[in-house]
């Protein structure tokens, strides 16, 4: 399950997710956090939470994850992506 779209945009799940850890700022939050903020399922969440850590989009402290500055950027210019 790739978070990543073939042309360089984030999948839906993972705008998603990636969405609901933004609202958070700076916190950390964990997987079933995420999973209600966000309205996807925990498992799914998971996957992606493992995807996102490896492309550096976010990062952990062990018990929670957050948004990188990489993360935000991409997901800044995912947003701007659509159609006009």
């Amino acid at each position: 399950m790739a978070c990543i779209n073939p042309d360089g945009t984030l999948t839906e799940v993972a705008r998603r997710v990636l969405e609901a850890m933004a609202r958070r700022g700076a916190a950390f939050a964990a997987p079933e956090e995420i999973a209600t903020a966000a309205g996807v399922p925990l498992h799914r969440v998971r996957a992606t939470v493992r995807e996102t850590g490896r492309a550096k989009l976010i990062e952990g402290d062990g018990a929670g994850w957050r948004l990188t500055g990489l993360g935000r950027e991409v997901l800044d210019l995912d947003e701007g992506s659509g159609p006009a």
